[in-house]
């Protein structure tokens, strides 16, 4: 993620994939803690106290360091991880996207319906097109992002796009500029990564 990397990595470090080995932006990782109890948690908010140990925000990553007991040698002691740590992983980051699109609805830089976020983009309001996963391809295509890097994100569904706006789904979203929309782009990013899809990218023709 090019634009995120601009706007973030002169404020923040990088860190070490435990599964990996490769040296990534924090931006771009996940960081888990062991509780109290040595169980091993998702910190995606990166407050909880506790040594971070590090992952890419990658399914494979994540399934590789519990197959392979990595968190135990990251660690060096007995530590408690459970089969399902990547589903819930991806369960709070799709939260969190939701919640902040929700946010941006409230604060009124995040609209709705094929019509309004075809105008958003005409008048160039609009900074970030998001697009159901689900929806039909060919209504979809008549939409294009705004130009730039990282202007579209499509790793939600109809669905989960709907909560965001209490309904029970919707397919064509734009944000409008604002610290919000940084935000949902670097949640969306590592969910979009966690799901096994490809980087949240610009769709436009050459």
């Amino acid at each position: 993620m090019e634009i995120l990397k601009q706007e973030i990595s002169s404020k923040c470090s990088t860190r070490r994939c435990i599964s990996s080995g490769e040296t990534c932006y924090k931006s771009d990782m996940i960081r888990f803690v062991a509780d109290p109890n040595n169980e091993i948690l998702p910190d995606i908010a990166e407050k909880l106290p506790g040594r971070g140990i590090w992952i890419k925000a990658n399914k494979n990553a994540l399934t590789k360091a519990i197959s392979k007991k990595l968190f135990l040698k990251a660690t060096n002691s007995k530590v408690l991880v459970k089969n399902d740590l990547p589903s819930l992983v991806e369960d709070i980051l799709l939260k969190k996207v939701i919640s902040l699109i929700s946010l941006s609805r409230k604060s009124g830089n995040a609209i709705f319906g094929y019509e309004k976020v075809k105008s958003s983009l005409i008048n160039g309001t609009a900074r970030i097109l998001i697009q159901a996963r689900d929806g039909s391809i060919n209504q979809k295509g008549k939409l294009r992002p705004p130009k730039g890097t990282n202007t579209y994100i499509d790793c939600l569904t109809s669905n989960e796009l709907g909560e965001a706006f209490g309904r029970n789904y919707v397919v064509h979203v734009s944000l409008t500029s604002g610290g919000l929309s940084k935000r949902v782009v670097h949640e969306a990013s590592r969910l979009n990564k966690l799901r096994g899809f490809d980087d949240i990218k610009q769709e436009l023709s050459t």
